[in-house]
């Protein structure tokens, strides 16, 4: 296998080359580290790059494989981290100015388990500031561009992992999902994304944006590997009050059953709302459902029963987390306050510390993150909260149910992941509602803590840009979505000729 090819493999292989003793984990570190170094620049996936540390880290995995004792499946083989997650010695920065150059004492929970897993972690990715966003437009350090065409928007708030991985910067690479910023990111890159089921990660140690809602997650290229990552990092943590107390069930034995693609008595749900009522009238973008209805066909061709079911009350889905997510926000966003760490703007004069706190968290905070700050702090206030914070809740309620009903029809559901392909930088930055309606399809998992995944089902006709594919399963039934991912990933690639993120252009010096 040539450098090349290193570069593209998956991790899965990776990790079989590294215990062949075909490469080291120094050799494959520095390879990830100068193709970083080459493309970045146009990129930007990257918001810190720690080459000592990983290549120091690399050493040790091929001490251990010398030894004949790895850590872990995936020992030696270099991982992305998105910058909301604390990391000892590296700055967590959550692409905000607020918090430019706080390095953390402490790794979250996530991290330490990578680097006790062996994972060199190759750096911080690139992320909307503080999470909010669908386009990693809102990071205070510039956004981040598409691989596919750089021109357009990467996805968000999670698009410098999905670019990382989609750029072939990095063979894996951690997201957090809080409205769909890992699966819609993997949808627009052409990557593999999951949002677990709440709770079956650790979140200590994530900054959290809004705790009820945010979740971690892997970013890779194949389901497998996705598999693999998730298996590496899940599991119940004591320091994490949301965590579940409850093994995870086998993930990457299901995601090398579903290879197979066998489907055979397997029922999967159609979400009327999402699936066959969408429309490009209502925004829906031709190509991307095309992808949708040869990938069902697939499904069928695998031995699945294709039912519809319909889920009214997500339709509210959208107004309800525009109302409970920026009012956790405003609350987690109050700790920034110039008081005790992040940015201090002291005004001229004597300043009182209201006087410092408003000018720190003006100069400190993005337009976007004002916003959510202003809007959930309204919808929390006094003779608001019953009116606005307690109905979003109430809908919040019906959702759950609705996925109840649903998963008593058929095993998982299935939806296009986003509306539309990835759109230009700068297309919808002046009209925030058209931007969040690119969540449309993956607020409803978030809502009801279900968990779910999107991959990508191919090019849409109209401009040749990834679509993606969304599985929903029932909470900590995870195993799910890895055997339909699987078997559906394999039918794309005998469709397509490959897997579909080799067609992706190739970057060079900078340049697409």
């Amino acid at each position: 296998m040539t450098d090349s090819r290193f570069l593209r493999a998956s991790a899965a292989d990776l990790a079989e080359a590294l215990a062949a003793g075909e490469v080291t984990s120094v050799e494959l570190t520095q390879l990830f580290l100068d193709r970083i170094a080459a493309v970045d620049g146009a990129v930007h996936a990257f918001l810190h790059v720690d080459a000592e540390g990983a290549l120091a880290q690399a050493r040790a995995a091929d001490e251990r494989r010398a030894a004949g004792n790895p850590a872990s499946p995936l020992d030696g083989v270099p991982v992305a981290v998105k910058d909301v997650l604390t990391t000892e010695g590296l700055p967590t920065t959550c692409g905000s100015k607020m918090l430019e150059g706080w390095i953390p004492p402490y790794d979250a929970t996530v991290v330490t388990r990578l680097r006790e897993a062996g994972l060199p972690i190759l750096g911080k990715t690139n992320m909307d500031e503080f999470a909010m966003g669908s386009s990693t437009e809102h990071s205070a350090y510039g956004p981040t561009h598409n691989p596919w065409d750089l021109d357009r928007i990467p996805g968000g708030s999670g698009g410098g992992s999905a670019a990382a991985v989609a750029a072939f910067e990095a063979p894996l690479a951690i997201g957090t999902d809080t409205g769909g910023s890992i699966r819609q990111p993997g949808a627009v890159t052409g990557t593999v994304g999951v949002k677990p089921t709440y709770g079956a990660i650790s979140r200590h140690g994530l900054v959290a944006m809004a705790n009820s809602l945010d979740q971690v997650g892997p970013v890779t290229r194949t389901v497998l590997d996705a598999a693999l990552l998730h298996e590496l990092i899940g599991g119940h943590d004591p320091r994490d009050s949301t965590s579940i107390a409850e093994p995870l069930p086998s993930l990457v034995d299901a995601a090398r059953a579903g290879a197979a693609a066998d489907l055979r008595g397997l029922r999967v749900g159609v979400i009327k709302e999402l699936g066959s009522d969408a429309s490009a009238e209502a925004g829906w973008q031709p190509g991307v459902m095309a992808r949708f209805s040869e990938s069902l066909d697939l499904l069928v061709s695998a031995g699945a029963e294709v039912v519809e079911v319909s889920c009214p009350n997500f339709v509210h889905a959208l107004a309800a987390y525009y109302l409970i997510m920026p009012s956790e926000a405003s609350s987690n966003l109050a700790k920034f306050d110039a008081m005790r760490y992040g940015l201090r703007v002291v005004p001229d004069g004597d300043p009182s510390a209201e006087d410092v706190m408003r000018a720190s968290r003006d100069a400190g905070f993005g337009d976007e993150v004002k916003r959510r700050i202003i809007l959930g702090t309204y919808a929390l206030s006094s003779g608001y909260y019953d009116a606005y914070y307690g109905q979003a809740q109430k809908v919040r309620t019906l959702i759950s149910r609705d996925f109840e009903q649903a998963f008593a029809s058929a095993e998982v559901l299935v939806s296009p992941t986003a509306p539309t392909t990835a759109f230009k930088l700068g297309e919808k930055l002046d009209d925030p509602i058209a931007m969040y309606l690119n969540d449309l399809a993956t607020i409803p998992a978030n809502l009801a803590g279900v968990p779910g995944i999107s991959l990508p089902s191919g090019l849409a006709d109209e401009d040749g840009l990834p679509a993606g594919f969304q599985i929903l399963a029932p909470a900590m039934a995870d195993d799910r979505l890895y055997r339909v991912g699987a078997a559906l990933e394999a039918l794309l690639e005998k469709k397509w000729g490959g897997p579909i993120l080799d067609r992706a252009p190739e970057l060079s010096g900078g340049q697409a």
